[in-house]
Protein backbone atom coordinates (compact mmCIF):
# COMPACT_ATOMS: atom_id res chain seq x y z
CA UNK A 1 0.00 0.00 0.00
CA UNK A 2 0.96 3.62 -0.23
CA UNK A 3 -0.46 7.05 0.62
CA UNK A 4 -2.06 9.25 -2.03
CA UNK A 5 -1.99 13.32 -2.06
CA UNK A 6 -5.89 14.36 -3.30
CA UNK A 7 -4.71 16.93 -5.75
CA UNK A 8 -7.67 19.20 -4.97
CA UNK A 9 -6.75 19.70 -1.64
CA UNK A 10 -3.42 20.08 -1.01
CA UNK A 11 -2.12 23.97 -0.74
CA UNK A 12 1.17 22.99 -1.90
CA UNK A 13 2.83 23.76 2.06
CA UNK A 14 5.25 21.35 1.74
CA UNK A 15 4.92 19.95 5.56
CA UNK A 16 4.54 16.48 3.99
CA UNK A 17 7.93 16.50 2.36
CA UNK A 18 10.26 17.21 5.38
CA UNK A 19 8.61 14.85 7.39
CA UNK A 20 8.77 11.49 4.75
CA UNK A 21 11.90 9.31 6.44
CA UNK A 22 12.15 8.04 2.10
CA UNK A 23 11.71 10.75 0.51
CA UNK A 24 8.85 9.90 -1.53
CA UNK A 25 7.28 13.20 -1.81
CA UNK A 26 8.08 15.26 -4.45
CA UNK A 27 6.52 18.73 -5.62
CA UNK A 28 5.28 18.96 -9.10
CA UNK A 29 2.43 20.60 -11.67
CA UNK A 30 0.88 22.77 -8.28
CA UNK A 31 0.73 19.50 -5.92
CA UNK A 32 3.07 17.56 -4.01
CA UNK A 33 2.82 13.80 -5.12
CA UNK A 34 3.87 10.37 -3.78
CA UNK A 35 6.01 8.12 -5.60
CA UNK A 36 3.61 5.05 -4.39
CA UNK A 37 7.14 2.73 -5.60
CA UNK A 38 8.89 3.78 -2.30
CA UNK A 39 6.64 4.38 -0.37
CA UNK A 40 6.69 2.26 2.95
CA UNK A 41 3.62 4.23 4.97
CA UNK A 42 6.48 4.98 6.91
CA UNK A 43 6.02 1.17 8.61
CA UNK A 44 8.95 1.54 11.09
CA UNK A 45 9.44 5.03 11.63
CA UNK A 46 7.34 7.13 13.23
CA UNK A 47 4.00 6.19 15.14
CA UNK A 48 3.26 2.74 14.20
CA UNK A 49 0.34 2.58 11.92
CA UNK A 50 0.32 6.50 11.12
CA UNK A 51 2.12 8.09 8.32
CA UNK A 52 4.23 10.95 8.96
CA UNK A 53 3.04 12.70 6.19
CA UNK A 54 -0.77 12.04 7.51
CA UNK A 55 0.51 13.90 10.78
CA UNK A 56 2.04 16.72 9.58
CA UNK A 57 -0.93 17.94 6.87
CA UNK A 58 -2.87 19.86 8.32
CA UNK A 59 -5.96 19.96 5.21
CA UNK A 60 -8.54 16.91 6.10
CA UNK A 61 -8.61 14.73 3.76
CA UNK A 62 -5.66 15.67 1.88
CA UNK A 63 -3.83 12.64 2.52
CA UNK A 64 -5.15 9.04 2.05
CA UNK A 65 -4.18 5.21 1.69
CA UNK A 66 -4.60 3.84 -1.21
Amino acid sequence: MAMKINRDVCTSCGECATVCPTNSIKSGKGAYQIDAATCTECEGDGQPGVPQCYEACFEEDCIVQV
